[in-house]
This record gives C-alpha cells, structure tokens and sequence, in this order.
C-alpha cells in the first residue's frame, strides 16, 4: 500500500508557538511509519515557512521553551524555505534551496526550487495564524486534505466572543460575560470598570479574544486587578472577554471527534495546581492534575457529552475539538465555557487522553484524523464550481 505523505505544519507566529512544536513532536513520534511518510513543515515566529531538516523531538512546551532560549544567544542558520502552493497542484509545498552569500553582485547565485507533492496536511498551530482559520483558508485555496475544523469553524473557534454568541443561539449554557474592545477601554475605562462590578461582580476572568493556552488571562478579584488585567488582555489582542466566575466551579473538558457525526470522550476533570489553569500551571509546573474519567454521576457524564457535541456543531466543527465546561460544584449547573479546534496533542495533553481513556490509542487516533480528513475533502470535490 501507498504511504501517504503527511505534512505537519507546527509553530507559528503565536504566543503558543512552544506549545505547538512540543504537540507536532508527539504526533510526529506516533505517526505509523508503515502507513506515513511525514513531513515536517515549521513556521517560524517571525512567520517564515521552512521544510525542517529533521522534525522536533521535544514534547514537553517546558523543554521546547528552554531549547529556544539557549538557541537565542547562537547564530541561526536559516532552514529551507517552504512555500505553500495557493492553488491546485501536483507539488503542494515549494521548496527553494538558497545558495551561500554571493560574492559578487553580478553572480547572485541560482537558488534550487524542489516541489513536494503531500496527501494531507496535519496543521498543528496553536492560537492566531495557524487555528483561526487563515491557514485553512490558504489550504482551501491549495485544494489539499487536512486535519481539523475548516475556515469558518477554526475562526469561531478561536474568537471567544463570536463563539458565545453562537452558543447562545443555540441555547447552550453560558456564563455571564461582557466583550471590550480596546478603543471601547481606552475611551471609557470607568464606565467599563463600573459595568464589569455592577453586572459581572468580582471575581472574573479577563481574556484576549482570540487566544488559547491561557495565554493572558487574568483572575481579577477587584477594581485594581481588574485594570491591571485588562491592560494585560489588550496586550494580544483588541477584544477582550470579561467573565464571570462559576461559584466553587469544576473545569470539566471532553474531547470531540467525527464530522458529521461526532462522538464524544469520557469527560476528564482539571484540578490546578494555582488558583486557576494558567499557561504555567498547563505547561510549566507539575503541581496540577488531570482526573479522567472525571468523577460525575452518569447523568452528569451524558449532559457533558450532549452539551459537547451541540458546542462542536453549533460553530461548524469538523475532525477534532476539545469541549471545555464549568460545573457549579453548588447547584450542579453545567455552562460550557470553550470550544478549542486545533487542542493541545501531546502525550500529556488532555485531548488525547481522554480518548485513550474512551479506548482509541494515540495512534489510532491520528488514523482516524486523518481518515476524517479524507472523507471531508472528497465530499467537497464532488460539489459544483460551475453553473454550466
């Protein structure tokens, strides 16, 4: 049989950028290497594409973080360049070969151009430019198979403030919030601080919109942190999600799977190590714990799983999304909070987990994203693109 090509695109231009390299060096571990052929497809932060000389073997973000800070103080040899073809084509990803510094100006030198056919593409990009639904776009155009959610699904998916919009029209449980935009804070900050103590009450959460692994979030327990907060939110992005805390909430995460016909995990439980699921606490420490399956009653498990599969499909999610919820440990009440389309996929990560826990390995799973991805993509050639 074929092996299929299999491009993982990982990094990016995000502030989970670590987190991505250390998901795409699991993926790359558990890739069948009878089945697969894998590519590996790194951008940058400063957002250039290379085909990498060899794929990343750190799986933890920690080691992958330290990596990079040693790596900062060494010259950087630049890799070969990657260029995604934006249209049909034989030869998916370009890549062009530099050659060294020229000695004259009159002899630039020749550049190497090698075309690299793939299969399907396994984006692995936490955060902005990778999960948001840009790069899906750019493979939409490039008409090649890939893993995940597609453009409109990935861009809800990231935007917290659409994504409560759409749970709310499909009267899904959410917790009390109010969204600010940056020039809305800087014109009235008193008047948002007021609103934030008169509706919301302390204490809250303070969010980047578009923005995942906890990357600037802030729990604010006043008027002073709450500024601080939202100055910090402002940071990465011009909108900003302000929450309402759950009373004595449990954080309560199921992961997705399928497209039309989604199945939903075991449900697992997040108990951090600090006051709440930072991106130290996810990524740096080893003070909090996973509890899967979650400790619920059956009643309980079956209300996660339903209010997971309506989040994923209420903003059009396809292959793979982590569902995550709040349980009021007082009432038992259950809001959903998140949906996260491109989660976290190392070994450790709870996405994988869960489904390990529900009987598909991590292998397996891979397989069955990437079948998922296959099946997707010729529905969508067998669509029209003409009148006549």
């Amino acid at each position: 049989m074929k092996k299929l090509r299999v491009g993982v695109i990982y990094g990016g231009r995000s502030g989970e950028h670590e987190v991505s390299v250390a998901s795409a060096a699991s993926i790359f571990k558990h890739l069948d290497r009878s089945r697969y052929e894998p590519i590996p497809i790194r951008i940058e932060k400063d957002g250039r594409w290379t085909l990498a000389d060899k794929a990343p073997a750190s799986i933890s973000a920690a080691d992958v973080i330290e990596h990079a800070r040693l790596e900062s103080a060494r010259p950087v040899r630049p890799g070969r360049e990657a260029h995604l073809v934006a249209h049909p084509s034989e030869d998916t990803v370009l890549s062009i070969e530099r050659p060294a510094p020229a000695t004259s100006e009159l002899d630039p030198g020749t550049a190497t151009v090698t075309g690299v056919g793939l299969d399907v593409i396994f984006p692995v990009l936490h955060g902005p430019y990778g999960e948001d639904g840009t790069v899906q776009g750019l493979l939409e155009l490039a008409n090649v198979p890939y893993v995940g959610a597609g453009v409109l699904g990935s861009a809800v998916g990231m935007d917290k403030a659409v994504m409560k919009t759409l749970f709310m029209a499909h009267t899904l449980p959410v917790g009390p919030y109010l969204v600010v935009l940056r020039r809305e804070w800087n014109a009235d900050a008193n008047g948002i601080a007021a609103r934030v103590t008169k509706e919301l009450r302390f204490p809250v959460f303070v969010k980047p919109a578009n923005l995942g692994s906890s990357v600037g979030i802030s729990k604010a327990k006043s008027e002073d942190d709450l500024r601080a907060a939202i100055e910090l939110a402002l940071q990465f992005d011009r909108k900003i999600v302000i929450e309402a805390a759950i009373p004595n909430a449990r954080e309560i995460e199921c992961s997705v799977l399928g497209n039309d016909d989604p199945q939903a995990s075991v449900p697992g439980e997040v108990i951090p190590g600090r006051e709440f699921y930072d991106y130290e606490a996810k990524y740096l420490d080893d003070t909090s714990r996973v509890v899967i399956p979650a400790d619920l009653t059956d009643a309980q498990v079956r209300e996660v799983q339903r209010l997971a599969i309506a989040a994923f499909r209420a903003v059009d999610c396809a292959g793979m999304a982590r569902v995550d919820s709040f349980i009021d440990a007082s009432s038992g009440k259950i809001y959903v909070n998140e949906v996260n389309t491109i989660p976290g996929f190392t070994t450790i990560s709870m996405y994988p987990k869960m489904w390990e826990a529900s009987g598909v390995s991590y292998s397996e799973l891979i397989d069955r994203l990437i079948t998922l991805a296959l099946e997707r993509h010729a529905e969508k050639q067998q669509l029209r693109t003409s009148v006549t």
